[in-house]
């Protein structure tokens, strides 16, 4: 560990710039695809539900991939794919884009289930720190992709298939500062180990596996659909694009001392209901006010957002280290809740642009937000108490990280 600490770090920090990035990149740029392909909103909402369905299809099989091969090459795997995935999704044919969206997202899903159970296993005295480092780089490139891609676009003259495809580069960067990895190669848990503690660990039938799931689930919806529908929203209401797209980058760039300072406070707490409940007030407090229609204000509405898009996810990475007792239950966690988490997540942007293609008006489809802000406080209440997730999920008067 001591010849390779700073390059993991630095290769764990590469890879979570791609976890973001090529998804955020897309909300600016809908208008413009859906005006040069032809596509309906509902259609266009999907450009980012079916990361999402790939992020719930393949999560739960990740861990045992891992397990089979070893982490550090199936994350190497996972960004070649992720390369392949963003270059044929750029190529600006319907076919193309589909697919190049299916491969990136079950690449990405790879990485999210991955990295907290890596994080967990190489710096067991360091989670916070890490989980916040990690999750910096993850919502730093969400930021700015999200402000980029219009000007990278239109003036720039790339069209939104160069915006889209540019983030390629970066994921090349990533998989060569990872290479390295496969030097210290070895698998993570012997398959016997894993099947032992398996039988010890029921988390399908966990009452607090299923909050932590369904909150990592709501925030995931809330966060997905707010990036591919308010810059939409906003440029409805007069806002140019370039102006839509800053917008939900400054809510990004909001999220970013969050994300580091509330994994670290977190593993400081005995119980995290406090930052749960904190979490879900700023997102009921900042959609109501981007449906009030007060464009003085916007800038406020989407920082309160951010706020609370970097405190929900924050704590939802962190409740895989803090409810569980080792790498396996961490990593059967994660993927248990990103997979069922995430499918719930995939009916967020679609649903979003469905009940506005019915309706033919953003208030239904903010409420939608409203109720699902409600439910992430509800769920974030039962999932910040302090306690192991095990059979009987019993109470436990401290844990370790």
């Amino acid at each position: 560990m001591k010849g390779r600490g700073w390059l993991l770090v630095l290769g764990i920090l590469f890879i979570a710039a791609n976890l973001r990035s090529p998804l955020t990149s897309v909300g600016p740029l809908v208008g413009s695809i859906h005006d040069s392909l032809g596509i309906s909103n509902t259609m266009a909402g999907s450009l980012t539900t079916i990361p999402l369905l790939a992020f719930a299809v393949f999560s739960t099989f990740a861990p045992r991939i891992a397990e089979r091969f070893g982490m550090a090459p199936v994350l190497l795997v996972s960004l070649a794919l992720l390369a392949v995935g963003i270059i044929l999704r750029s190529l600006s044919g319907v076919g193309t884009l589909v697919t190049g969206t299916v491969l990136l997202g079950l690449s990405i899903a790879v990485c999210n289930v991955l990295l907290p159970g890596l994080i967990k296993e190489e710096f067991p005295k360091k989670v916070g720190i890490m989980t916040g480092s990690y999750s910096v780089s993850m919502n730093l490139c969400g930021a700015i992709a999200s402000g980029i891609s219009v000007p990278i676009a239109h003036t720039m003259g790339m069209g939104w298939s160069g915006a889209l495809g540019c983030w390629g580069i970066l994921t090349v960067v990533s998989l060569l500062l990872w290479l390295p990895q496969m030097r210290f190669h070895r698998k993570s848990v012997a398959s016997r180990e894993v099947e032992k503690e398996a039988k010890t660990v029921h988390l399908w039938r966990s009452n607090l596996a299923w909050k932590i799931t369904l909150f990592m689930g709501l925030q995931s919806l809330l966060f997905y659909t707010i990036v591919s529908w308010f810059p939409e929203i906003l440029r409805q209401r007069g806002f140019s694009a370039d102006a839509a797209g800053w917008m939900v980058s400054l809510m990004q760039f909001a999220v970013l001392p969050v994300t580091f300072i509330v994994p670290i406070i977190a593993a400081r707490m005995a119980s995290q209901r406090t930052l749960a409940a904190i979490s879900a007030g700023l997102f009921l407090l900042g959609i109501f006010g981007i449906a009030s229609g007060n464009s003085t204000w916007t800038p406020l509405w989407f920082i309160m957002i951010g706020v609370g898009v970097g405190s929900s996810f924050s704590l939802a990475m962190m409740f895989f280290a803090l409810r569980t007792q080792n790498t396996h239950e961490a990593a059967a966690l994660s993927g248990m809740a990103q997979s069922i988490g995430y499918l719930l997540a995939a009916i967020g942007p679609t649903l979003f642009g469905l009940l506005h293609d019915v309706t033919h008006n953003w208030n239904v489809p903010l409420v939608m937000l409203e109720i699902a802000s409600i439910l992430l406080l509800l769920f974030g209440l039962g999932a910040g108490r302090n306690r192991y997730i095990h059979s009987n999920d019993s109470e436990k008067n401290s844990f370790t990280n």
